[in-house]
């Protein structure tokens, strides 16, 4: 059995933090030098964490299957970022911020983790201010707010709908300032294929260059893993088409526990799946549920156009059904709901499809105001459908997005490996069943920025991890299981492309494991999964080298950890007999069609531990809720 210890220090939550970053130990900034650190991934997770350790003087070397660090997946990310400033006077704190997670994650998230988040949010807006992020601003010149789902509070800062961008093109300047001084050594275009494991610390990784197939041993006296979620298991996702779960799945197969994998995100608002042929889904920000209405007709089957059909024959559900939140309620409600209302026939003109319709906000602001907001949206979505949404109202249906569950961390971001850390969305730890829009991008600068700085000096000081040599046994082996796993699916030589197996997977996870679950329909998907599995190893078909430039090699690692992973998140979901957030099991549900928790049998994270393909063992660790009062999660 793994051993969890969350090294939650005690004290009042509001003061845990602050105090506790003095009682950690530092590290003599000649010392710093020293120390030579392994950052995987090049988001913001990993940009912040490499400026800010770069600025310390840390040496840090950072890794990413990327040409360069500004295309990681962060820059995708379109509706803001929270922050509790209060700077619209209508009732925000740290409190609010923090209880408005831990209700959005169903309870289902670390106490102590998420109300640090909420804390050093403030700090990020200042910092990310100071780097010449430009934030929207009201005419005074203050910085704007909107609102976001599962909040009745203006807490989310924004530019326009590229505040990702921003934020990275932030991260990726300072980021290069260190490079310019030597502090930060970059390696594009090399994935991490292994973890490197001496006398039970985490001392160094296996990658390969993308370029030329070298396979390639790297030393760090300790790994930071910041390479982001596993949505792609989908395969249809709003994620790029290259972000996968490899870096953290060779590392759970290393023995770090891997977290609430069922715990995944459907993000309501994206453009609807058009063909067999569609690499992704396209993510419309959710933002644009501030000022758009979400409906569909009355009528099941009805297939007349939006101007056709009168008022009192629109169905507005989320107004309906939840009148405090209305169409701003979290995520897994809106998805689940039009999923629903799609189920019944209701999709616009039979499809599975809703509308998001902007003439009611046209007429109290005027298109002007629309377009200074969502500009860049309204373009974005016209181009891509050839439908003007200044004339008709959008048409849009849940997709995958994000990925709660990750890599199991305690409260210094440290995996149960020694010396191995994971940022950003890469852990499990700060928004339980169900992340709320906005807070994706506050974490990883959280993470990277004011958590990490601390928490790796007091490793650092605490444990002493000494330098050790690439040519040790342990790299040695690693590097051979890494050409071994190479080798063994280039000798299948099958007839199976790899995207068709991965597209087979997708389709089993999003009918199975998706926006609602059942036993029946887990105990299928894990038995199809297993055969798939199978199929993979007997009949994939690979094409090329392996010491060469060889993109269909790279795709078939990453879906051969894939078919392993849906496994587990579909034994994860069979495991939690309860609905909570994303999780919806359709044996648990309210008279009125809500997620029902168990709190006396599931309040727990379920850390899993890998035995073998197939194979895992379940260990917990207990949630403890002092400072806030287990309820039934309502928006209405």
């Amino acid at each position: 059995m793994i051993k969890l210890e969350s090294k939650v220090p005690e004290g009042n939550l509001a003061e845990k933090w602050t105090n506790h970053k003095f009682s950690m130990k530092l590290v003599n900034p000649s010392n710093k030098r020293k120390f030579e650190i392994i950052i995987v991934g090049s988001g913001l997770a990993g940009a912040s964490a490499a400026a800010t350790l770069g600025e310390l003087g840390y040496k840090v070397k950072v890794f990413t299957y990327h040409d360069s660090s500004r295309r990681a997946h962060s820059i995708a990310a379109q509706g803001g970022i929270n922050a509790a400033k209060n700077y619209q006077n209508d009732g925000d704190s740290v409190h609010r911020l923090f209880y408005d997670t831990i209700k959005g994650g169903d309870f289902r998230g670390r106490e102590a983790n998420t109300w640090r988040l909420a804390e050093v949010s403030n700090n990020i807006i200042d910092q990310c201010v100071a780097q010449g992020v430009p934030f929207a601003r009201e005419y005074g010149g203050t910085l704007a707010n909107r609102s976001f789902g599962g909040a009745q509070v203006s807490r989310t800062f924004y530019a326009r709908g590229e505040t990702g961008q921003q934020l990275l093109l932030g991260a990726y300047s300072s980021l290069n300032r260190q490079v310019k001084l030597g502090n930060v050594t970059l390696f594009p275009r090399r994935e991490m294929l292994d973890l490197v494991v001496v006398d039970g610390q985490a001392k160094g990784i296996i990658t390969r260059n993308l370029l030329s197939g070298e396979m390639e041993r790297h030393m760090g006296q300790a790994v930071i893993l910041a390479s982001g979620g596993y949505s792609n298991v989908f395969f249809l996702s709003t994620n790029a088409m290259n972000s996968n779960s490899t870096a953290a799945w060779r590392a759970h197969k290393r023995g770090a526990a891997f977290a609430n994998p069922c715990y995944t995100q459907i993000h309501p608002t994206c453009l609807p799946a058009h063909g067999d042929y569609q690499s992704k889904l396209v993510l419309m920000s959710e933002s644009l549920r501030n000022d758009g209405r979400i409906w569909v007709s009355k009528k099941a089957g009805d297939m007349r156009a939006a101007k056709d059909i009168p008022e009192e024959e629109r169905d507005y559900y989320l107004e309906r059904k939840y009148p405090a939140f209305g169409n701003l309620v979290p995520r897994d409600v809106a998805s689940r709901n039009a999923k629903y209302v799609c189920d019944e026939g209701r999709g616009v003109k039979g499809t599975r499809a809703v509308y998001l319709d902007f003439a009611d906000a046209f007429k109290r602001v005027g298109k002007n105001a629309i377009q200074e907001k969502y500009g860049n949206l309204f373009d974005m979505y016209q181009n891509i459908t050839g439908k003007n949404p200044y004339e008709v109202p959008m048409r849009i249906y849940p997709a995958p997005h994000y990925t709660m569950g990750g890599l199991w961390v305690d409260y210094h971001l440290m995996s149960n490996i020694p010396g191995l850390f994971v940022l950003g969305e890469a852990n499990f730890s700060d928004h339980g069943a169900n992340r709320l829009g906005a807070s994706a991008l506050m974490q990883g600068l959280a993470d990277g920025y004011f958590i990490i700085p601390y928490t790796l000096g007091n490793y650092l000081t605490t444990e002493k991890p000494e330098k050790v040599d690439t040519d040790r046994s342990e790299f040695k082996e690693a590097e051979e299981n890494v050409k071994e796993s190479v080798n063994k699916i280039l000798a299948v030589n099958g007839n199976e492309p790899v995207d068709e197996i991965h597209k087979r997977l997708g389709h089993v996870l999003i009918d199975k494991v998706g926006m609602s679950r059942s036993a029946k329909g887990l105990n299928e998907a894990i038995e199809t999964i297993r055969g798939l599995r199978d199929e993979f190893w007997s009949n994939v078909k690979i094409t090329g080298k392996a010491d060469e430039l060889n993109q269909n090699l790279e795709r078939a690692g990453r879906v051969a950890d894939f078919l392993e992973l849906g496994e587990l998140m579909a034994v994860d979901a069979l495991n939690r007999n309860e609905s909570c957030g994303g999780h919806f099991r359709e044996e648990y549900q309210t008279e009125e069609g809500e997620a029902l928790r168990d709190d006396e049998n599931y309040s727990y994270v379920a850390a899993w531990e890998y035995k073998k393909a197939g194979e895992w063992e379940l260990n917990k660790e207990p949630l403890q809720f002092e400072y806030v009062k287990l309820s039934t999660r309502s928006y209405k």
